[in-house]
């Protein structure tokens, strides 16, 4: 399990300055205007920080970008760390601050001199969520961040300020290990067990095991795990902050997909252990709305399966009954992960009540030639849920464009044998995927459904996470929850765990 950087807030010393040891970060606008705390800095360095805010270099740097001066004389610290952003910068901005800090500093103790900044909870996020490192299964695992303090003058209230940020940031990690983590060690018992550690902060956790998943007529969810030795669960999270009808959160959650009988191509499919990147982000910000004593009622529900090719797996041509009692003629076994959804959608409809649903899923190669790596897809038959979340990730900087659905893709779904069928085709890939799942929605349901094939895992860095594993849709969702679904009233269970 991955160790977030601790986060400590303490009253300015800057006679102490010249002794601090590790990292010292201080934050200076684009015009070179030095705070108390830089103007003391610059006169232990002998000039040295006025000299490099008065270059052509400095004139030629960018919002959130960091130059460093090592082994400053004067100081005791290895490196002092000029980072340009305004005083009260955009909340986007101040988190990729933060994060270019986390870069600078590797895993080194830092002190934030904070004295003329006002989005120091904003750079705290992102010096934590850009400094997480996957190391588990390294022999070397490296040196784990050392703490970062920070110096402001109402510490309290800053250290208020950070700690939900903190917690979400939590979450951000917990779906992050979950899904860079390799089948082999998180199969879908595994995953189950992780999940039911969450009742450890309050989360009332609930796994339905392969008699149950039968009993409730869930024949689409089973059939995709028929060919796996591992078996499928459905795990049912509970945050009752509230007593209002929950806000219901749907994850896919395919530990490892071979693509069944309809077999992928060998080249890539090593990265199919992220194929449960749906229900990682749900477990996610349940843990995240637990850690921050959300007074919300939200309930996560995810199918927990294996895709695997064997003499007992599902084959193309086998039709199958889902929950809802449609019949599905399996076209494609490696369109599995509607069928995963079309159960757990309906159990949530039947058992839970929501008020809304919203369900993620790294659904479809269509979306990725879509979107790229930038934005996931947003589906909706509800333009105010599906607006409050587009706002929601806007606010929070995670990526999202709205796509559209209509009943004349519907026709796509004709199966001669069945009443639908899973797979349709190349053309309008992820829409249709869409409107699959769409039939297995109440009329009156308001539901969301979110593609994230593109933004779950990357090859690359994005601006606060290393590649592998985002936690992409944790803040997004959280921000939701905290708009549309957080109560004012105090309620008497809700007790925020220290991060």
């Amino acid at each position: 399990m991955t160790h977030m950087r601790q986060i400590s807030f303490a009253e300015p010393d800057l006679d102490g300055l010249a002794g601090v040891e590790g990292r010292v970060a201080v934050f200076v606008n684009a015009a070179g205007q030095l705070g108390k705390g830089a103007r003391r800095i610059n006169r232990l360095t002998r000039g040295a920080l006025a000299r490099l805010t008065g270059s052509d270099a400095w004139a030629k740097g960018t919002s959130g970008s960091v130059t460093s001066l090592g082994y400053p004389s004067g100081m005791a610290a290895s490196a002092v760390d000029v980072v340009m952003v305004d005083r009260r910068p955009e909340v986007i901005e101040a988190r990729k601050a933060g994060a270019a800090l986390a870069v600078a500093a590797g895993s080194e103790a830092i002190t934030l001199v904070g004295d003329a900044q006002g989005r120091l909870p904003q750079i705290a996020l992102g010096l934590v969520l850009r400094g997480y490192a996957f190391t588990d299964h390294k022999t070397d695992k490296g040196t784990p961040p050392a703490a970062a303090t920070v110096l402001c003058a109402r510490p309290e209230e800053a250290r208020a300020a950070t700690l939900p940020l903190l917690s979400v940031a939590e979450g951000v990690v917990f779906t992050r290990d979950l899904v860079n983590a390799p089948s082999n060690v998180l199969g879908t018992s595994e995953f189950a067990t992780r999940l039911e550690a969450l009742r450890d902060i309050g989360v009332e956790v609930e796994v339905l095991e392969e008699d149950r998943l039968a009993e409730l007529g869930m024949g689409a969810l089973l059939a995709v795990g028929q060919g796996s030795a591992s078996p499928t669960k459905v795990v049912v999270m509970r945050w009752r902050g509230s007593d209002a009808a929950p806000l219901a959160l749907i994850g896919k959650g395919v530990v490892f997909d071979t693509g069944g009988i309809s077999l992928k191509p060998a080249a890539g499919m090593e990265d199919m252990t992220m194929d449960m990147g749906g229900a990682g982000t749900v477990a996610g910000v349940m843990k995240a709305l637990a850690l921050r004593g959300a007074r919300a009622h939200v309930v996560g529900v995810v199918g927990i399966v294996e895709n695997m090719p064997s003499g007992t797996a599902v084959r193309p041509g086998d039709v199958v009954r889902s929950m809802k009692g449609d019949t599905i003629e399996v076209i494609n076994t490696d369109a599995e992960g509607r069928l995963v959804l079309a159960d757990v959608l309906w159990y949530a409809q039947e058992h839970l009540a929501p008020a809304a649903m919203v369900d993620l899923a790294t659904l479809t190669g269509a979306c990725i030639v879509a979107l790229g790596h930038e934005n996931a897809a947003v589906f909706a038959n509800d333009d105010g849920l599906a607006n409050g979340f587009l706002r929601a990730a806007g606010i929070e900087g995670e990526g999202a464009w709205r796509m559209p659905m209509g009943k004349a893709y519907d026709a796509l779904m004709d199966s001669a044998i069945a009443d639908i069928k899973n797979s349709f085709g190349r053309p309008a890939g992820s829409i249709t995927a869409a409107q699959f799942l769409r039939r297995f929605v109440r009329e009156d349901m308001p539901w969301v459904h979110l593609d994230i094939a593109g933004v779950a895992s990357r090859k690359s860095a994005s601006d606060l996470s290393p590649k592998g594993a985002t936690g992409w849709g944790v803040l997004a969702l959280d921000r939701l929850v905290r708009d549309r679904f957080e109560t004012a009233p105090e309620v008497d269970n809700v007790t925020p765990a220290e991060t």
